[in-house]
């Protein structure tokens, strides 16, 4: 496969991707829209739907969320060495390197994408708890899916309020 590959095709593999893992960037627009509908009068589900997708289409973030679920895929398959095999099955809490990619794709937009992303780390809205949950109960890892979804929705609410700030 060319590594060159366009970002539309690129959008397309990280939307099949992130639906065969339990996410639909539908799910991560409901996160959106809960992070701004009491700054942004009139908000809709598409509005945030369409952050999202143009979140998604950024090469950066693409290659963000290519390398997490990878990660986590090698991890649940135990195709990875020790420790990091166990930090990552685990969801290690001091192992921190699923925040730091997470915070490559909010660095796009400022200051607000990291506040953003803090809030939705620390509180695991939506769908953000149950990938968490489901991470650390069943034979699923998803120590970097957890924190890409936060960051896909933190950074398309800062899209947004880049936007429609008063």
């Amino acid at each position: 496969m060319d590594n060159r590959l366009n970002d539309v095709t690129k959008y397309e593999i990280v939307k099949e991707r992130l639906s065969q893992r339990g996410v639909e960037l539908s799910d991560i627009a409901e996160i959106t829209f809960d992070l701004q509908k009491q700054y942004v009068k009139d908000i809709t589900m598409d509005l945030c739907l369409n952050h999202v997708e143009r979140v998604v289409m950024k090469r950066e973030v693409q290659h963000a969320v290519l390398t997490g679920l990878e990660l986590d895929i090698l991890a649940e398959e135990g195709k990875l060495s020790e420790p990091l095999l166990s930090m990552l099955l685990g969801d290690y809490g001091l192992f921190g390197i699923d925040e730091i990619l997470a915070l490559s794709i909010v660095n796009v937009y400022g200051s607000i994408g990291f506040t953003n992303f803090g809030f939705v780390d620390k509180t695991k809205p939506g769908i953000i708890g149950k990938l968490d949950s489901d991470g650390k109960t069943t034979n699923k890892c998803n120590t970097f899916l957890d924190d890409i979804v936060g960051a896909i929705a933190a950074a398309a609410a800062s899209s947004i309020a880049h936007r429609y700030s008063v």
